[in-house]
């Protein structure tokens, strides 16, 4: 009698630990990603600025600037798309940020930051909504970060540049120069500060997610609007990608294959026959708006 009611006991105990354990893991594995991302991102920010954080730690208050900014971009991006998917009732992760490699051997120290969706995508209005909500949220910090940085970066001759490497201009971002009366002249170049070139690289991360391929950012909202057209738009974009990966940049076939590998079509949603309203088309032709303006077909170059 005393040891079966000590296993029920036992029983109840371990039932009611269980949602406490998958509560813990649900938030720990993400704060842990999150930090790392911002030491790594971090480490990247001081050597961008001459420091040398892992022999002088102190040189890692150089990396703050572009750690914050970046940093900041990413989680407004992804936040943008976790509170629109509670909107909705789609069940969804945290946000998951990727720790990835600084200077020397990586650029920015992360290979930015992913939600995963627990629950399918089932209405029109809520994949457009979800889609789009990230990009433009995101997008909005990354053009204050570059409005903002670019008061304090400098405009120097060609021959006084030492950088190897170049970034290419979205057209926003010439749009920004010219606003802000920042375009160098001929023979000129601007260098970033670390807050502009943070804001740069959330320019380069929107257009990424807007590529309206498969299931990214971009092709959620290309579903909402064309329904199963968007498969051939799709297939078009990767044929892009390939022909740009020739043109200029190498980076373009590794995002061709992966479009590839995880596959052209999006599935279906319940209501493909029901028209989207008017607010919901101009923001979805919005976004793809803000795919062009963002989108650079030769990001780096080496000269």
């Amino acid at each position: 009698m005393n040891a079966v009611e000590y296993s029920e006991d036992v029983e109840t105990v371990l039932r009611d630990i269980q949602p406490i354990r998958s509560r813990g893991s649900r938030f720990a594995v993400p704060i842990l990603l999150f930090l790392a991302t911002v030491l790594t991102t971090l480490l990247a920010g001081a050597y961008q600025e001459g420091g040398d954080p892992i022999r002088y730690p102190g040189d890692l208050a150089k990396g703050v600037s572009f750690s914050f900014t970046l940093m900041t971009i990413l989680f407004v991006h992804e936040m943008g798309h976790y509170v629109t998917s509670k909107r909705y009732g789609v069940r969804t992760t945290l946000p998951f940020f990727i720790p990835g490699p600084w200077p020397p051997f990586g650029l920015i120290g992360t290979f930015g930051a992913f939600i995963r969706m627990k629950s399918p995508i089932l209405k029109k209005r809520a994949l457009l909504d979800i889609g789009a909500a990230g990009p433009i949220a995101g997008f909005v910090i990354a053009a204050l970060a570059v409005c903002i940085g670019l008061y304090s970066s400098k405009i120097v001759k060609l021959e006084e540049s030492d950088a190897l490497l170049h970034l290419g201009d979205p057209l926003i971002f010439s749009l920004l120069l010219h606003l802000m009366g920042k375009t160098p002249p001929v023979g000129y170049d601007i260098v970033l500060n670390s807050m502009a070139f943070a804001g740069w690289i959330g320019f380069f991360v929107t257009s990424l997610n807007l590529l309206p391929i498969g299931q990214l950012d971009g092709g959620h909202i290309a579903y909402a609007l064309l329904g199963k057209k968007q498969q051939y738009v799709s297939v078009g974009m990767v044929f892009v990608l390939l022909v740009l990966g020739m043109m200029g940049w190498p980076g373009w076939y590794v995002w061709a294959i992966l479009s590839l590998l995880l596959g052209v079509r999006h599935p279906p949603i319940l209501d493909e026959e029901v028209p989207l309203d008017v607010g919901h088309r101009l923001v979805g032709w919005g976004s793809l708006l803000l795919f062009v303006l963002t989108f650079i077909p030769v990001p780096f170059h080496v000269g």
